[in-house]
């Protein structure tokens, strides 16, 4: 993978400028995190470079001092909305995140589940929580927020939601995405710790949009399209503008829920220490791109990645067509089309020539590698081999799984596990792949070449089953599929 992000100094500059405001408000800092702590997948995809558990390695040096405290909609639990990325549900997400903190060192005082308002799912879902020995909260919706800051800051609004209990100086506020109320929950309590007079502070440590780049750059762009459910729109920040004459970009929800943090900090302390929603953020992604031209073509193929995401979902039934067309309109924004993303054309072309499904890799030195169904294998299981043996060097014509060693695995998918499909998938090809590489020579080269896919990017032209995505995904590659049926098998 070509690197146009700088790592090691976004490590070092962002955890100086955190150590900044947590001395600011000196023993009690409401930190909302904004985006994932860790696996944040989409950063690492339009940030070539940029770790996906970055955020956890520098906050792990606080740990110390530091509390997390979970945040869960309870529309979100109405719906089950699922992480795109893992393929599970937000209320189980809150489980593993818990688990996976706990493992890393970090205290997880509690969960708080928000946008309230009576779900049987989330009562269900809280009972759950508790028997499980962890401490819930409930925030309630609040009628006319953002808006209406006399009712927010006031004992019907902010006062009427549950006071979450923390001890440590640093309380981490996350979520599983997007959406989930983080700042209303730092926000209600910044109300409830003043009414038992304990003076708190707030910030927001979010990723996207990077508020130094300019308001139509693709990373930018490319985090529209990651919220295109959520119809978050990125603008340029007007109360930055008008405090410091400079532009900076953020994103509507801020924009609009700034008065309320005005007046809810101008209750507390008199005044409000921000002078507009970019101040209350310790963002320093934009000053590590090393490569700008890299980034900017990893964000235009994610807008692509998250358009043809959009569209497989509306066919299968779990998003609105608003969703697929707003993307589409982010591509005049972002000065693209599909043609943009190389192997879609190719695996198209390749499926048109055959009249059959087909798949397409483009590799890093810019090769595409194209690959169809045949009666052994599917295409994606083809496309994979096709791909390391090109990175290997071995002859296209070679096969490296002979046609004996196939048969007798389709016998057993047909007569033994009732499968319609009798082509390999891509799993049961790297496990043959593996058991022949002990005695030939080929396969263990090819197989040495798999971690050179990562970061590539693949088509497909009809939609993949659970295998083959998760196959793609563990090995790094970027995956787009039309929204054509899939194979039954």
């Amino acid at each position: 993978m070509i690197h146009g992000f700088d790592n090691e100094k976004y490590l070092r500059i962002q955890s100086e400028h955190i150590g900044e405001r947590i001395a600011r408000f000196g023993n009690k800092l409401y930190l909302e995190l904004g985006g994932k702590l860790f696996d944040d997948y989409h950063a690492s995809r339009v940030l070539p470079g940029f770790q996906p558990d970055s955020k956890l390695r520098m906050l792990s040096k606080l740990a110390d001092r530091a509390e997390i405290v979970i945040v869960i909609s309870a529309l979100d639990i109405e719906k089950n909305k699922v992480r795109n990325d893992l393929g599970i549900t937000y209320d189980m997400d809150v489980l593993r995140l818990r688990e996976e903190f706990i493992k890393k060192g970090f205290m997880v005082s509690s969960v708080v589940v928000t946008h309230y308002n009576g779900q049987c799912s989330a009562d269900a879902y809280r009972e759950r929580l508790e028997r499980m020995g962890i401490k819930t909260y409930i925030h309630y919706t609040i009628d006319g927020y953002p808006t209406n800051v006399d009712l927010i800051d006031s004992d019907d609004g902010f006062g009427r939601n549950d006071y979450v209990e923390t001890t440590r100086p640093l309380v981490i506020v996350t979520a599983p995405g997007p959406g989930s109320g983080k700042m209303a929950v730092c926000l209600s309590q910044l109300y409830n710790e003043n009414k038992r007079g304990i003076r708190a502070g707030y910030a927001k440590f979010e990723t996207f949009p990077v508020w130094s780049l300019p308001l139509k750059h693709p990373v930018n762009i490319a985090y529209e399209a990651a919220t295109a459910d959520l119809n978050d729109v990125n603008m340029i920040d007007p109360f930055h503008l008008e405090a410091y004459g400079k532009t900076a970009i953020n994103y509507n929800r801020d924009i609009e829920i700034f008065p309320v943090l005005n007046a809810l900090f101008e209750g507390i302390y008199g005044e409000n220490p921000y002078k507009s929603p970019t101040d209350m953020g310790v963002n320093m992604v934009g000053f590590c791109i090393e490569d700008d031209e890299v980034c900017c073509e990893a964000s235009k193929n994610e807008i692509i990645l998250r358009y043809f995401t959009a569209l497989n979902q509306f066919a299968q039934g779990t998003c609105s067509e608003s969703e697929v067309n707003k993307i589409a309109l982010l591509f005049k924004q972002a000065k693209i089309d599909v043609s943009y993303r190389k192997p879609i054309m190719a695996a198209r072309e390749r499926a048109e020539q055959s009249g059959l499904p087909a798949s397409a890799i483009e590799l890093a030195d810019g090769t595409l590698i194209t690959a169809g169904s045949s009666e052994l294998l599917g295409p994606s299981a083809a496309l994979i081999l096709n791909a390391i043996k090109y990175l290997a060097g071995i002859d296209h014509a070679v096969k490296l799984i002979p046609q004996d060693m196939i048969e007798p695995i389709q016998y057993t998918k047909i007569n033994y596990l009732s499968s319609r499909n009798p082509r390999l998938h891509t799993d049961e090809v790297l496990v043959a792949l593996s058991v022949l590489s002990t005695s030939d020579e080929k396969c263990r080269s090819a197989l040495a070449k798999l971690p050179e896919l990562r970061g590539c990017q693949v088509h497909s032209t009809v939609m993949l089953g659970e295998v083959d995505r998760k196959i793609f995904k563990k090995l790094g590659v970027g995956l787009t599929c039309d929204p054509a049926k899939k194979v039954k098998n």
